[in-house]
């Protein structure tokens, strides 16, 4: 499969799994602020980095489904971006998708754009530097967010959500490659 096809298939699964919670629980994450967001994907980022440091686990979930949460969580606080906090909490599910489907395709453009510029360079790193790679991003957006969104020369809270995104869609291809 080309690089594309995998993408789009780890996009695919994650999706209809965020469209069932949707269906399950509405879109109860509307009450979630950026650094909720932020919080969720520290500690699913975490999690995985317990699991790959050998940490005794108690619950079963796996790296894989922790790497599609965080890849959720992303497109939960970028979609977030986009909607006032005066809009209504509960939106119709073919809107979720519209906003779900509009995020994905745009971390899809830019990991093109980057794979171009650095010759996918991903595929010779490993999950652990995708996990470090996400904390560090998450600990940027607190900062930016402790920062009153405001930076001088760094990428906005949106930009790293993207590479968080992507990250996880790289850890994720690299499962389905039987890469550990």
């Amino acid at each position: 499969m080309t690089t594309d096809e995998q993408y789009d298939k780890v996009i695919d699964t994650c999706r209809k799994t965020f469209l069932k919670k949707t269906a399950d629980y509405g879109t109860s994450w509307r009450v979630y602020r950026t650094i909720s967001v932020a919080d969720q994907i520290y500690i699913k980022a975490k999690r995985i980095r317990n699991i790959q440091e050998g940490i005794v686990q108690k619950i079963n979930d796996d790296i894989k489904s922790e790497f599609a949460g965080i890849l959720n969580y992303a497109i939960i606080g970028l979609i977030q971006l986009d909607i006032s906090n005066d809009d209504p909490e509960d939106l119709d599910e073919t809107i979720v998708e519209e906003f779900y489907d509009k995020k994905a395709a745009l971390a899809k453009a830019l990991m093109k754009d980057k794979n171009h510029d650095y010759g996918e360079a991903w595929r010779e790193m490993s999950q652990e530097s995708f996990v470090d790679l996400s904390l560090a991003k998450v600990l940027r957006i607190k900062q930016i967010i402790g920062n009153k969104g405001v930076t001088l020369v760094s990428e906005g809270v949106d930009a790293n959500l993207f590479d968080i995104l992507n990250y996880a869609v790289f850890g994720l291809i690299l499962i389905s490659e039987g890469e550990h």
